[in-house]
């Protein structure tokens, strides 16, 4: 078995390959022959595929998204054999941290990716699935409320950091869970970064 720090070093490279696969550009291209970055927001996610070649194959980004992060925290820490439960959880986050990094900020791409929500939800749904769920509960409602895909996102990010630190209080904290813990706030802060023209233009 490597070294901790061998496999982290592989599961953050890893990670953030496979996030940086721009999967709503290539199917864009491929099906319409169009450069997603200068159609619609402009935007190399699943909403602008959405609206620029249609739903089928906005969902189909979307799943693509969703699985480039999900995968990475599955996959990479079990296929390095590792079997001690904080350095599993530890390396899952890292993962999936790095899976969201590659998406938000590909190299081929000049490090102008997605927004992340696709590849975040992906990565949540491993890490803390009941927030996951009440974060899904709060896209829809503010959907059928609003119709802005962004407000829908940001609700659902605030969701999930508040059900995650509300639910499990100090025990978020412990040495076999604090990377969660620090997930739970950097990554919805995240997100919520990512859409700050879209604040904007509320």
């Amino acid at each position: 078995m490597l070294p901790p720090p061998a496999q982290f070093g592989l599961v953050a490279i890893a990670g953030f390959l496979v996030g940086s696969i721009p999967f709503s550009l290539l199917i864009a291209r491929w099906v319409a022959g169009i450069d997603l970055r200068k159609v619609g927001s402009g935007n190399v996610g699943a909403t602008n595929v959405w609206r620029a070649v249609g739903p089928k194959w906005g969902i189909l980004a979307l799943l693509c998204d969703a699985l480039k992060g999900l995968l990475p925290v599955l996959l990479l820490p079990r296929l390095l054999a590792v079997d001690t439960p904080n350095l599993l959880t530890h390396l899952g986050v890292l993962a999936g941290v790095a899976a969201l990094l590659g998406h938000l900020f590909p190299p081929w791409l000049g490090f102008r990716g997605g927004k992340g929500v696709a590849t975040a939800l992906g990565v949540v749904t491993v890490l803390a699935p009941w927030a996951t769920l009440w974060a899904f509960v709060a896209f829809l409602i503010l959907f059928f409320a609003t119709r802005i895909v962004s407000v829908c996102s940001l609700g659902a990010a605030l969701t999930f950091a508040i059900y995650k630190l509300t639910s499990e209080g100090s025990s978020l904290w412990s040495a076999d869970r604090w990377s969660i813990g620090l997930f739970s706030i950097a990554v919805p802060l995240l997100i919520i970064v990512m859409h700050r023209t879209n604040i904007r233009r509320l």
